[in-house]
C-alpha cells in the first residue's frame, strides 16, 4: 500500500504476504506451483510487458482456460498496472473479436489450442491494422521475450475506485456488456462472502466455475490467494466424472460448483460410483437456483455443510447466502487470512421454494417496485443491493448503467420477495434471461440461430425445470413443412452446435404447430413454460 497516494496493488495481498515455499496452485500442465515460484513468474511477465511497450493502464484480453498460466497473466497485468479481461476459449472467434473491439484492449494473451490461435491471430491482426490506419493505439498479441532493461519495477498502484478488472456478461439481447470492477469491490467481497468461507493456508480449493466468470474468478483466485491456500485449476469442460476424479486426486477441502454439477455427482454416487467427498469441510453452490430438495440431498449424501449463494457479475461475487446441513464444518475454520476462530455459520435459509438466504456481511438487500420504492414482506419486486462490491458500471453503455446502477445500489434484474424473517426468495428473472449451469444466457441469442436455420418458420426459447428442479432451456420450433419434423430437428441441432458455445445450447428441441401470442400479437412466452416442465430425456444440444 502506498500511503502517500492512497493506492495499492492487489498482487501485494494475494502473493507477497505468504511463505514462498507454500503450494499455491495445481494444474495438469505444470503440476504444483509455490507462492515463490508464482511471484517470480508474475514479475517476469510484468517485465516482458514493460519491455514490449505495453501501456500501463490499458485493458488487456486474456483468452485462456483455467491454468497457472492464466493466473500468471492476470497477476502480471495487475503488477504492470493493466486491466485484465479474461475470456474462455470456448467463445467463437467473432465473439472474442467483438469484446476486443468493445473493450478497446491494447494487448491480448492467447493461451489456446494451435488451430484456434491461428484464427484468433488473423482476426486480431486485422483489428490492429485497422486501428493503426486510423491513427489509434494498436493491438499487441503476446508479451514477447524479456529483453534486458533493468530490474522489474515495483507493482503499480490502483486507487480504490480505479478500474481493475472487466468481466463480460450477456445483456437481455445477447449483446455482451463489460462490467467494470475496482479494487474497492475486491476488498468488499473478501470481507463479505469471503468471511463466510473461513479459508486458511491449509485449505485446498476446487472450483468448477471458470476464471472467466465472476464466480470462478473469486473461487480460484481471490479467495484462496488472499488466505494463502492452494487453488486446483481444472481445464476443459467440467462434468460429474471429471469432478469426481479431481476430488479423488486432489482431496480439496472446499468445493465450489453449480447445482447442476452437484446433481450429477449425486447421480454418480447413487449408481454406486465413487465420489470421494471425505476431504471436504465445506461445499458452495451458486450460479443458478438451488432447489431445496437438492440441497437436502447434497448435505445428506455427502455429509458436508453447504453454503447456498446468490450473486451477479455486477456485484462481482456472492452477496446473498445461507448455510444448510451440519452446524460445524470439518477441520479448523478461520476468518479469511486470519487465525483459527470458532465458526459462526451464516443464518440458515428455510427449505421453502426459491429461498436464496440472507445478505452477507456488508450487503443491504431490499425488494423494490418499478418506481424504486421498497415494498413490504411477501410482495414480489425488483431485487436491489447496496454493497461495496458494486461495479463502476458497464463499459460504454451509459443507458444500461443508469438503469442498473440506480437508487444508491444495483438492480440485479431478478424478481424476489422477502419473508417476515428477512429471508429472500427468488421468483425469476425480470428480463427472461436464463441461468444455465452458472451462465447467464439470453433467449434471443439462441432464437437468432434457430430462426436462420433452413426449414424453420419461427421459434421461441423458454426456461423450465428438469426432474431435479434445475433450470433448463427448451427451444420450441415451428417448421415450414410439418410433414418432415425429423429433418427440421436435425438441422436445428446442427445449427446450434455450429453457432453456439456448448453452455449456450438448449437441452431440448420441441416441434410445435404455432407459437402462442397475446391479444396484441406478442409472443406469450409464459404459455410455453408449463409445456416444458416435465422430465428431461437425453440433451439435444450438448457438446
Amino acid at each position: 500500500m502506498n500511503s502517500a497516494t492512497g493506492t495499492a496493488n492487489p498482487v501485494e495481498s494475494l502473493l507477497l504476504g505468504h511463505p514462498g515455499g507454500r503450494r499455491c496452485g495445481v494444474d495438469r500442465r505444470v503440476g504444483e506451483v509455490s507462492y515463490g515460484g508464482l511471484r517470480d513468474a508474475v514479475t517476469d511477465y510484468a517485465g516482458r510487458l514493460r519491455a514490449a511497450g505495453v501501456r500501463p493502464g490499458c485493458r488487456a484480453v486474456v483468452v485462456s482456460d483455467d491454468c497457472v498460466a492464466a493466473v500468471t497473466a492476470v497477476l502480471g497485468l495487475w503488477w504492470h498496472g493493466c486491466v485484465p479481461v479474461v475470456l474462455h476459449p470456448m467463445l467463437r472467434t467473432a465473439e472474442v473479436a467483438f469484446i476486443v473491439r468493445d473493450s478497446e484492449a491494447e494487448f491480448a494473451e492467447l493461451n489456446v489450442a494451435p488451430e484456434q490461435a491461428v484464427a484468433l491471430r488473423a482476426e486480431l491482426a486485422a483489428i490492429d491494422a485497422g486501428r493503426r490506419a486510423a491513427g489509434q493505439a494498436g493491438l499487441l498479441v503476446g508479451p514477447g521475450p524479456l529483453r534486458a532493461g533493468g530490474p522489474t519495477p515495483p507493482p503499480a498502484g490502483f486507487a480504490a475506485t480505479d478500474e481493475l478488472l472487466v468481466q463480460y456478461t450477456s445483456g437481455s439481447t445477447g449483446r455482451p456488456r463489460g462490467v467494470r470492477h475496482c479494487l474497492r469491490a475486491v476488498h468488499a467481497v473478501l470481507r463479505g462472502a469471503g468471511s463466510l468461507l473461513g479459508l486458511t493456508p491449509d485449505d485446498v480449493v476446487l472450483s468448477t466455475a471458470k476464471l472467466s466468470f465472476g464466480y470462478g474468478f473469486g473461487n480460484s483466485l481471490l479467495y484462496p490467494y488472499t488466505a494463502g491456500a492452494c487453488s486446483v485449476l481444472l481445464d476443459g469442460q467440467a462434468d460429474p466424472y471429471g469432478v469426481a476424479a479431481a476430488l479423488a486426486e486432489h482431496r480439496p477441502t472446499v468445493l465450489f460448483s453449480v447445482p447442476r454439477l452437484y446433481a450429477g455427482l449425486l447421480e454418480l454416487a447413487e449408481r454406486g460410483k465413487a465420489v470421494r467427498t471425505g476431504s471436504l469441510r465445506l461445499a458452495v453452490a451458486t450460479g443458478e437456483h438451488l432447489p431445496g430438495a437438492l440441497a437436502a440431498r447434497i448435505t445428506e449424501v455427502f455429509g458436508v455443510p453447504l453454503l447456498n449463494g446468490f450473486g451477479a457479475t455486477e456485484v462481482l461475487h456472492t452477496v446473498v447466502a445461507a448455510v444448510a446441513g451440519p452446524d460445524t464444518a470439518r477441520g479448523a475454520p478461520a476468518a479469511s487470512g486470519g487465525a483459527p476462530t470458532e465458526r459462526r455459520p451464516h443464518r440458515r435459509g428455510a427449505a421453502g421454494p426459491g429461498s436464496i438466504g440472507f445478505p452477507v456481511p456488508g450487503v443491504t438487500a431490499t425488494v423494490r417496485d418499478d418506481a424504486g420504492r421498497p415494498v413490504g414482506d411477501e410482495i414480489p419486486g425488483r431485487l436491489h443491493l447496496v454493497t461495496g462490491s458494486a461495479a463502476l458500471g458497464y463499459l460504454n453503455r451509459p443507458d444500461d448503467t443508469a438503469r442498473t446502477f440506480a437508487d444508491g445500489g444495483v438492480y440485479t434484474g431478478d424478481i424476489a420477495y422477502r419473508t417476515p424473517g428477512g429471508e429472500l426468495c427468488h421468483v425469476g428473472r425480470a428480463d427472461d434471461m436464463l441461468l444455465l449451469g452458472g451462465y447467464k444466457i439470453a433467449p434471443a441469442e439462441i432464437e437468432r440461430v434457430v430462426r436462420d436455420t433452413p426449414g424453420v418458420a419461427d421459434c421461441a426459447v423458454v426456461g423450465s425445470t428438469d426432474r431435479t428442479g434445475l433450470e433448463q432451456a427448451t427451444v420450441y420450433v415451428v417448421a415450414r413443412d410439418p410433414a418432415d419434423p425429423d429433418q427440421v430437428r436435425k438441422a436445428v441441432r446442427s445449427a446450434l452446435r455450429a453457432e453456439l458455445a456448448p453452455y449456450k445450447r438448449p437441452s431440448r428441441i420441441e416441434l410445435i404447430g404455432e407459437l402462442p401470442v397475446t391479444a396484441n400479437g406478442k409472443l406469450a412466452r409464459f404459455r410455453l413454460r408449463p409445456r416444458s416442465g416435465g422430465p428431461v430425456g437425453s440433451p439435444e444440444g450438448g457438446a
